[in-house]
Formats: C-alpha cells, sequence, structure tokens
C-alpha cells in the first residue's frame, strides 16, 4: 500500500508507554484523594485527552481534573515520560518510509513538550518531518483537529494518499474525519473490535504487518551491523550488555553475537583458540581458526540477521583478527585482513566502536580477573602491539571507526558508548 503521506500516534503505536501513563495517573489520584484499586481503570487513561479522563473515569470536577491534570505531569515531565520504550521494529519501519520518500509526521493529543522529548530521547526526531501535539492548556483536544494540522504541515493536497496510524478508536475518528485512511495499531493498547467499529481501513497485528502495509509486499528491510572492538580489558564485554538493552528500548530488534564463537561450530573453534593449554599453537594457526569461525558465523548468523533487518551487535569481528594477529603477532595487519576476505563474505560492519583505553590501564583491569585465557595471558609487549594496531586501522579506515574513551569509570564509560551509538544511527 502505496502512500504520499504517513502520520503516526504516539503512545501505543511508537511507543509502548503504559507504565509511564498508568504511574503517574495513580500518582496524580492518590494525591487528589481519589486512588482506584483497579489497574484497568487506570489502563484506560491511555489514548484520550487526561482532562477527560479524569472527570470521567474518576469523577472529578472540572477544577479537580485541572489540578490532577497539573500534578501528573510533574512527575511525567521528571520521570513518567521515560517510563517508556519503542516497539520493535518501528526504527526500521520509519527508516524505510523515509527512503520511499514519503512525508512522516507525529499527530498526538500529547502536550507537544513532551512528545517531542520522546521522540528526541529515543533517537526517532530524525525521520519526522513534522511534529504535532497539544499546548499544555488544552484541555479537549480533538484528534480531527491534530490530524488536520499534521496534514497542513505536511503540505497535503487533494490527491495524494494519506494514512493516519494509532491504536485508538480517537485516530481512527480523526482520520475518517479528514478523509483519509486509518490503519489500527492493534499491538497497542486498543481492541481490534474498538478499531474496527470505528472503521479503520486496515489493522495491523504486529509492527511487521504494519511495515507490510505502509511499505509494500516488497519492501526490503535494511539491517544494521554495528561491531565493538577494542584490548582485552578495555571494558567492552561489560558495556555490551548495557548497549544491547539500550538498544531494544529504542525499538531495535538486536541480534548479540561474538568472535571468536558466535555458531555451534565457532563456539567450538572459540575453545580451542582460548584454551590456556594449546600454547604451542602457531600464529598463521590461530588466524586461519580465527577466519574460519567467522566464515561460519557470517553464512550462519550474520548474514541471516542482516537480512531480517535486525540490528547486529557483534563483540568483534575482522578488525579483531588485524590488530591481534595481525599486530599482536606480527603477521601483519594486511595480511591477516587479506586473509579473511573470503570469509567476511563482503559483510562489513556499517560501523566499529572501538573502546579505547592506556595498554597498562587495560592490563591492570584483565590482572584483576580471576582467571585469563590465551590471548589475555600474553605479555603487555604483546597487548601493546595490538593497541598500535588498532591505531592503524583507524588511519586506514578511519570512516568506519568511532572511538569510545572507556578509561573513566564504568558510568562514564556508559554515558560515552551511547552517545556513540546514538552518532552511528543518525547517519545511517
Amino acid at each position: 500500500m502505496k502512500y504520499d503521506v504517513v502520520l503516526f500516534d504516539l503512545d501505543g503505536t511508537l511507543t509502548r508507554s503504559a507504565p509511564g501513563i498508568i504511574n503517574c495517573a495513580r500518582y496524580a489520584a492518590q494525591e487528589m484523594g481519589y486512588p482506584v484499586a483497579d489497574e484497568r481503570v487506570y489502563e484506560q487513561f491511555i489514548g484520550p485527552p487526561l482532562h477527560h479522563s479524569f472527570t470521567h473515569l474518576l469523577g472529578m470536577t472540572d477544577a479537580q481534573a485541572d489540578e490532577a491534570v497539573r500534578l501528573y505531569r510533574v512527575r511525567f515531565s521528571s520521570v513518567g515520560w521515560m517510563e517508556n520504550a519503542v516497539y520493535t521494529g518501528i526504527p526500521t519501519l520509519l527508516r524505510a518510509l523515509k527512503r520511499q520518500g514519503v512525508r512522516v509526521a507525529m499527530a498526538t493529543a500529547k502536550p507537544f513538550q513532551f512528545a517531542t522529548r520522546i521522540l528526541d530521547y529515543f533517537g526517532l526526531s530524525r525521520f519526522f518531518d513534522a511534529q504535532i501535539g497539544i499546548t499544555p492548556e488544552e484541555k479537549h483536544a480533538e484528534k480531527a483537529e491534530i490530524v488536520r494540522k499534521a496534514l497542513d504541515a505536511l503540505d497535503f493536497v487533494p490527491g495524494e494518499r494519506a494514512v493516519m496510524v494509532g491504536d485508538r478508536m480517537y485516530d481512527i475518528e480523526g482520520a475518517r474525519a479528514n478523509g483519509i485512511d486509518a490503519i489500527g495499531a492493534a499491538y497497542g493498547y486498543g481492541t481490534r473490535e474498538e478499531l474496527e467499529q470505528a472503521g479503520a481501513t486496515h489493522i495491523a497485528a504486529d509492527v511487521d504487518a504494519l511495515f507490510t502495509l505502509l511499505c509494500g509486499e516488497d519492501a526490503q528491510k535494511r539491517g544494521i551491523f554495528l561491531s565493538v572492538e577494542g584490548l582485552d580489558g578495555s571494558g567492552k564485554t561489560t558495556q555490551l550488555e548495557m548497549l544491547r538493552k539500550y538498544l531494544d528500548e529504542r525499538g531495535y530488534d538486536v541480534c548479540y553475537t561474538r568472535e571468536p564463537g558466535g555458531s555451534p561450530i565457532g563456539e567450538k573453534i572459540r575453545e580451542l583458540l582460548l584454551d590456556p593449554a594449546n600454547r604451542e599453537m602457531t600464529a598463521l594457526t590461530e588466524a586461519y581458526l580465527y577466519a574460519a569461525q567467522r566464515a561460519q558465523h557470517v553464512s550462519e548468523v550474520i548474514r541471516p540477521a542482516l537480512k531480517a533487518g535486525r540490528l547486529v551487535l557483534g563483540d568483534r569481528y575482522v578488525y579483531a583478527s588485524a590488530a591481534f594477529q595481525g599486530g599482536g603477532r606480527q603477521l601483519g595487519v594486511e595480511r591477516v585482513m587479506a586473509l579473511n576476505e573470503a570469509a567476511v563474505q563482503g559483510v562489513m560492519p556499517d560501523a566499529t566502536l572501538l573502546f579505547r583505553v592506556d595498554t597498562k590501564v587495560a592490563m591492570a583491569r584483565r590482572s584483576a580477573a580471576s582467571a585469563l585465557d590465551r590471548i589475555e595471558a600474553e605479555k603487555e609487549a604483546f597487548h601493546q602491539r595490538v593497541h598500535d594496531a588498532y591505531d592503524a586501522l583507524i588511519g586506514h579506515e578511519g570512516a568506519r571507526f568511532v572511538c569510545v574513551d572507556a578509561s573513566g569509570t564504568m558510568e562514564e564509560t556508559q554515558k560515552n558508548a551511547c552517545a556513540a551509538v546514538d552518532a552511528v544511527l543518525s547517519r545511517i
């Protein structure tokens, strides 16, 4: 289904916002002396204007509802807006729409200041040509008016095809009032029956179904490949788990994997490579074993995940071989890269995050580990050569590398890593 213009509701359509809305509604009700035990009552706050919900669901007067809305927004502005997550697949969908030249807007009954903050926080703002919300003073914002403003902001003209995507009847009714199609997001907070009765043109059971409706049966999902590199002791493995959660809450379908390993065969090769008992393994044997597990990894895991539109987050990839075997084992960076050319099968990362730390700091961190594998146990001179090889790689392929300062605390490194990931995703 090809549209020129697509409008999206926010809560229940782009993001899973229920925890923040429910917690803030409960807080305001308790502060006003209207506590409700039934969780289902608070769930009905998702979608309608707040003032309407406080008066109709809790029986408040207009003046009481005004105060309840104020209390709600006090909590929402501090913490509620972050009690949220993007539905898996939304960034992939939005990126595909922009590639197809579709004009996209957000059309929400949420106050503009909060709605735009949420889009910014989750890295979604760059996909939108317009963002329409309400002012803090508006009590009874009609969705039809919000939809009209969004269409005007996108310079919609008769003859073009437009659609509103939302999870509640208000979204469907707002679209119909403006004479455009409506897709009911049945994965959100409304029911399929509610969306059908409101007159939805189509129903999307999940984000994958929405992708097909908006982008077409033959549209390809573009996967993203991020590899993470660094010295042993740089802290990258600890940070990777944090990054996986960070990307997950931003709506990316993350395929986390590692090298050596990543596949059943690769994990068996990993045991050979890292076993301290294999002291007699030659540098060239080591390099070929790394390339062998990588060939299996690409064929069995990485390429299929990218084809499915997933975000591959890899703990090391081919640059690790270039640094550790090319530099550390002194086989030569270019020689090792050439050796791996067949193994990678043309699959290279969109970006590589390199966790940077001084060699002595990394060694001190490694020494605190309970047990060192065969590579980690190498002397300082080996790891210094690895460090220098990464520097050489930055010089040759700098555009692909994003350096992350990992010399500080875990929290500081986490902040640096998240900023690096955001910068990478903003340009893909």
